[in-house]
């Protein structure tokens, strides 16, 4: 089992930028962040939840397009602490945000920003940007 806490959130301005903070853990003695898929969903009121940004136990790095080049996914294993920067926010950015994690990633990475593929679910922290 893992926990997962979200912080971060807020309201900004089209334009503006946030950093959104995953603090991870474990009861498990056999837990290891490294080991886990870590990933960033978002979920706007009536639309469906999508994956926004993953990265592996490889450091490999997967993006939505409508997120390539503004936002960016990185990790502080010392602290179990999955990050996602956010910069160019726009109005069409205003969601919910939700870390997640899985013991390991989907097997092909076309399937890393697949919701289902993943057992853990943070609380979510809003963000909503204006125009």
């Amino acid at each position: 089992q893992v926990q997962l806490v979200e912080s971060g959130g807020g309201s900004v301005q089209a334009g503006g930028s946030l950093r959104l903070s995953c603090a991870a853990s474990s009861a498990a003695s056999r837990y290891t962040y490294y080991s886990y898929c870590m990933a960033w969903f978002r979920q706007a009121p009536g639309k469906e939840r999508e994956g926004v940004a993953v990265i592996d136990s490889t450091a490999t790095e997967i993006y939505a397009d409508s997120v390539k080049g503004r936002f960016t996914i990185s990790q502080d294993a010392a602290k179990n602490t999955l990050y996602l920067r956010m910069n160019s926010l726009q109005p069409e950015d205003t969601a919910m945000y939700y870390c997640a994690a899985d013991f390991r990633c989907p097997r092909y990475s076309s399937d890393y920003l697949l919701s289902y593929k993943y057992n853990y679910w943070g609380q979510g922290t809003q963000v909503t940007v204006s125009s």
